[in-house]
């Protein structure tokens, strides 16, 4: 796997939450991989997580894949965020997929997509987002 600034970024507390951790990346071409746990604690009370989870799964994987896009000079703020919820994810290994599709000056446009270990599509996103510098961030 190729070396990214997420490398050198301790993940917050939600994104250990999620149980988030890096599984591929092309920085150059704004594509991302991320893998999640979807823990039975995350469950409704249908047995599938529930779709506020899988949201923050699809926030965790668009925004970084500005971040990394942009060698860590860029965070993002989501404006908006449009979830499709295709099919129950049950619990277990879940996998996040992004594309930056615009990245301007102060804003990206990023499309995701969740999908369970047997390939199955979860969720779509999309999303538009403030671009934060780095180095605009308080104690950074």
């Amino acid at each position: 796997m190729i070396a990214t600034a997420l490398d050198r970024l301790t993940p917050p507390p939600s994104s250990k939450l999620l149980g988030w951790h890096l599984l591929d990346a092309r920085p150059n071409e704004g594509w991302i991989r991320i893998g999640f746990d979807g823990r039975k604690d995350f469950c409704n009370p249908a047995g599938f997580v529930q779709g506020g989870i899988l949201s923050a799964m699809l926030d965790d994987t668009m925004g970084p894949a500005v971040f990394a896009m942009t060698d860590g000079k860029l965070y993002t703020a989501t404006i908006t965020m449009t979830v499709n919820f295709l099919t129950p994810a049950k619990p277990g290994k879940i996998v996040g997929e992004a594309n930056v599709t615009q990245l301007g000056r102060t804003i990206a446009f990023v499309e995701g997509r969740l999908m369970s270990e047997d390939g199955a599509v979860l969720a779509t996103a999309t999303t538009s987002a403030r671009l934060v510098e780095t180095s605009k961030l308080s104690g950074r």
